[in-house]
């Protein structure tokens, strides 16, 4: 949501709407007092200088705070719809979880794009629909991508917890036969994809810097690489995805991986 046409400030980027979209989902009752808004017109200060923008006040934060609680108010009180979705869809997610004490405001998700086969951080679930078969699909909005790269995602194949990037003091967590999400760097496309670790070689280290091998499986090719500890999240619970979608281990799904520019560009 975009301020007004004749405000005093400067005009807002599509990632700097969508970042402030994000803190006032996830806000709560936190009150927009001057420093709370000061420290997110610094941040956005920060980059904006990098990339040779004119800098934003806290006052402007402030300001699209408030602007956004007026019509938030105002779409709860006359969108049924809007009300459904934001109660009904968050206490799926916990059921499909099986977290049945979670609050609702610690849920964090992914969604897996059917553009690349990856899985993306999802900023805010825009709506819902069933299908004639009786499956649940959301809109999704992927975090650090514009309203263009919106799509619609099935929520039982393609819709789960977010994964936790793994820590170099917490690698023993990490099993062989374990589900993990792998940053899958190639020549032109990087991205976050579904693996199977098949073996580890563990070393002794610290706890800043983890010295284990990890040989992983990517689950769209059967392919095997050996990486290290900070190209891996793990999975907060060990839910068979291939299961999900029909196929055995064994059977490789075949993505078409195109390059980040095609997909998203």
């Amino acid at each position: 949501m975009d301020m007004l046409d004749d405000s005093p400030f400067p005009k807002l980027s599509s990632d700097e709407v969508l970042e402030l979209e994000r803190i006032y989902n996830e806000m709560g009752d936190k009150s927009l007092d001057r420093k709370f808004c000061q420290e997110i017109a610094k941040r956005f200060s920060s980059a904006s200088n990098c990339a040779g923008k004119t800098s934003i006040s806290w006052q402007q934060v402030q300001q699209w705070f408030k602007v956004n609680q007026k019509e938030s108010q105002g779409k709860v009180s006359s969108s049924p719809d809007m009300l459904k979705l934001s109660v009904d869809l968050p206490e799926f997610f916990i059921l499909m979880s099986g977290k049945q004490d979670t609050d609702l405001s610690e849920l964090v998700f992914e969604a897996r794009s059917s553009k690349d086969v990856a899985w993306h951080d999802v900023a805010m679930f825009l709506n819902y629909r069933v299908l004639s078969t009786g499956e649940l699909e959301v809109r999704v909005r992927y975090a650090g991508f514009g309203k263009e790269q919106d799509e619609w995602v099935n929520v039982k194949d393609g819709v789960r917890e977010r994964s936790i990037p793994l820590e170099p003091s917490e690698c023993h967590k990490v099993q062989e036969g374990d589900l993990v999400l792998c940053f899958l760097e190639r020549e032109d496309y990087a991205l976050y994809c579904d693996a199977r670790v098949v073996k580890i070689q563990r070393r002794p280290h610290d706890s800043e810097e983890c010295r284990c091998d990890f040989i992983v499986r990517y689950l769209y090719d059967n392919t095997e690489e050996e990486v290290s500890w900070n190209r891996l999240c793990c999975r907060p619970t060990q839910e068979e995805f291939v299961a999900s979608l029909g196929a055995p281990l064994s059977a490789p799904l075949i993505p078409n991986l195109n390059t980040i520019e095609t997909l998203w560009g």
